[in-house]
């Protein structure tokens, strides 16, 4: 059932959300934005007449103890965006810091229409990562509505992502209206994607792409290889490289996906040339061709050239899908090319395509260039997007019985 059609009045809605957010030196949100992706579905459930229960993790506290094997609790107990998250929502939120014994339960049975209760971290029990069922069960007690709206660990099939939907009926469980738009999204490109349909992979290794490029060579009618996975394709087809990021083991792999995507009459773009420097440090760059990098160079972006060329590519396109950054964008001198990428997508956007940003630093990236605004959508899962869009079968949405 979508959210919109449970009924939530009067009801504990048990709501996982994902707010593993960064926080800084005094323990403060840094980054807002996984919070406000929330809202729209937390804002609803309030306007509803609903409880809200709030389930989230925060980093992972289970491998990273402290010296004495205790769980650090100060830097990972979610009573630090408890501030950041009210002033969001505008209201006051109580919480919870223990789901063991009886106080967690009576705290959210005690809840009235529009208060909202947060629960201590998840990860701090490993019964979490498990999938344990009694875990699940308890959790379950603390509500009446079960919604999912935790996209970047619809992937996991954790006790609070996927084993406590076993104890809602189909008719009170759905997925938020967040999740909602992250699967509709992916099934814009995965189902039936206007064309031309141009995907952009980038990113360090050719190994955390496999399935993706298999799937994107089914799919689209043009592939842009940049990042340095990039260096693997060229040395692949006889290039020198220098000191670039090369998967030596992955090279007839890469040959490969070049053979598949010619049979499949899929275009297949590398960079022409790229921005290299002697160290892996924010300096100045050197541009050489891509295929013909000196040895005691190493390729970090891509250049000029490329740029001009992967911007053609993109005109014209109806669908994109951008996945990984072109270069090591967190360096200014190295950052021209992933940003280049970024503006001739928000101009694609712009012209009527449908783009779609998945994963974790190509995000980053997009945010970072000031264009988020001007794409169709950005996904807040990383690894949760590439399964979807390699086929796979997200537990955490396969919990929910929902297409």
């Amino acid at each position: 059932m979508k959210l919109t059609d449970l009924n939530l009045a009067d009801q504990r809605v048990l709501v996982r959300v994902d707010f593993n957010v960064p926080l800084d030196k005094n323990l403060q949100v840094s980054d807002m934005t996984r919070i406000e992706k929330a809202l729209p579905t937390l804002n609803y459930i309030l306007e509803q007449g609903g409880r809200l229960i709030l389930l989230s993790h925060l980093g992972r506290p289970q491998k990273k103890k402290l010296e004495n094997g205790e769980l650090d609790v100060k830097k990972f107990t979610l009573q630090n965006i408890i501030p950041s998250l009210s002033k969001a929502l505008d209201k006051e939120v109580s919480f919870a810091d223990n789901i063991f014994g009886t106080k967690a339960t009576s705290q959210s049975l005690a809840l009235k229409n529009g208060e909202i209760l947060l629960i201590e971290n998840t990860r701090f029990h490993e019964q979490e990562s498990k999938g344990d069922l009694e875990f699940a069960s308890r959790l379950a007690a603390l509500g009446d509505v079960y919604v999912n709206d935790a996209f970047g660990t619809a992937h996991r099939a954790h006790a609070s992502t996927t084993t406590v939907a076993k104890f809602f009926p189909a008719h009170r469980k759905a997925a938020g209206l967040l999740l909602e738009k992250e699967i509709e999204s992916a099934k814009s490109l995965t189902d039936s994607p206007k064309r031309p349909f141009v995907a952009i992979v980038g990113g360090a290794k050719v190994s955390d792409k496999i399935q993706l490029l298999y799937r994107l060579i089914e799919k689209v009618n043009k592939i842009i290889i940049g990042g340095g996975m990039a260096y693997t394709f060229i040395k692949a087809a006889g290039g020198k490289i220098g000191n670039s990021l090369c998967e030596d083991d992955y090279l007839d792999l890469a040959n490969e996906i070049v053979q598949k995507a010619k049979e499949a009459n899929v275009d297949l773009y590398l960079p022409l040339d790229s921005r290299c420097s002697k160290e892996f440090k924010d300096i100045e760059p050197v541009i050489y061709s891509s295929n013909d990098i000196p040895d005691d160079m190493m390729g970090l972006d891509v250049g000029p050239k490329s740029e001009e060329q992967f911007s053609k590519v993109l005109e014209g396109s109806k669908s994109i899908l951008w996945n990984g950054p072109l270069g090591v964008f967190e360096f200014s001198n190295y950052s021209k090319g992933t940003f280049s990428m970024a503006d001739a997508i928000a101009k694609a956007t712009s012209n009527g395509a449908f783009s779609l940003i998945g994963g974790g630093d190509s995000v980053s990236a997009v945010n970072k260039s000031g264009l988020s605004q001007k794409v169709s959508h950005i996904s807040t899962g990383g690894g949760a997007m590439l399964e979807l869009l390699e086929g796979k079968v997200l537990p955490g949405i396969q919990a929910l019985d929902i297409s």
